[in-house]
């Protein structure tokens, strides 16, 4: 299994929590709502989406008998998250999930009553998700993924690859609360390896090409991403421009910690 599947799995897991919390009620049919950035055609192609059906499966909520997931996408940019969620909202769905802060950061503004699961936020209590780890309050539970300790990690895996390393890009989504986070961690963790960064932002598919010309103007010599939705949808395009611009890549991989209600 991997961490897209495990990520899919455990979200699927935590929804037993706000259905069990309701009650078993004969007849009645769940539903989802999902708040979503990601480009890609949901829940097609999509391994989360697999497993996190799957699992729901197993606990005995499928679709088209007791379950419907009303799924709700911008296709990349954040700026239409506000109108779903609050179409999410109308609905009076049951429970919203969201993949990361961004999405989580608009359906907590959007409602303080529907449960919100959210599959992985970076740094909760620095973004304003939750009070704390220990008494997270509110209406939101899911996972929490680390920061800071693997900023500096991925750029030492980096030096280690290029040992004359000495100027890397960063892109990132500027309109991403958790990416605020990750860009002062890997300041912090460049300016004790003497490492010069460019942050490099693209907010929407389209801005990608020009984020890699702009690395190519400044002679990047290596490219950390930040995940999220988008950038995760276009992982394929980014992997094939990276080789075609003989930039050595690392995406950031987390670990993940349990946010209890």
């Amino acid at each position: 299994m991997d961490r897209r599947t495990f990520l899919g799995t455990l979200t699927g897991s935590l929804l037993a929590a706000p259905f069990t919390a309701k009650a078993q009620q004969a007849g009645k049919v769940w539903r989802i709502g999902s708040l979503n950035t990601s480009p890609i055609p949901v829940p097609d192609q999509n391994p989360i989406w697999d497993a996190f059906r799957y699992r729901l499966r197993e606990l005995g909520y499928i679709e088209g008998q007791n379950l419907t997931i009303e799924y709700r996408t911008t296709g990349g940019p954040a700026d239409r998250l506000p109108d779903l969620a609050a179409e999410l909202v109308r609905l009076n769905v049951d429970v919203i999930v969201v993949p990361a802060t961004q999405a989580a950061l608009v359906a907590k503004q959007a409602t303080r009553t529907i449960p919100i699961v959210l599959a992985a936020g970076v740094n909760p209590v620095e973004t304003g998700l939750v009070k704390s780890l220990a008494r997270p309050g509110g209406n939101l539970t899911g996972l929490s993924v680390s920061g800071g300790e693997v900023s500096g990690k991925r750029l030492e895996l980096l030096r280690e690859v290029i040992p004359k390393v000495s100027r890397v890009a960063v892109l990132l989504d500027p309109t991403n609360p958790a990416h605020a986070v990750f860009w002062k961690d890997t300041e912090r963790a460049a300016e004790k390896l003497h490492l010069r960064l460019q942050r490099v932002t693209a907010r929407a598919p389209e801005e990608i090409e020009a984020a890699f010309w702009a690395m190519a103007k400044a002679r990047a010599e290596a490219l950390v991403v930040f995940t999220e939705p988008m950038l995760y949808a276009q992982r394929d395009r980014l992997a094939d421009l990276a080789a075609r611009n003989r930039l050595p890549t690392i995406n950031m991989i987390n670990g993940c910690k349990l946010l209890r209600a």
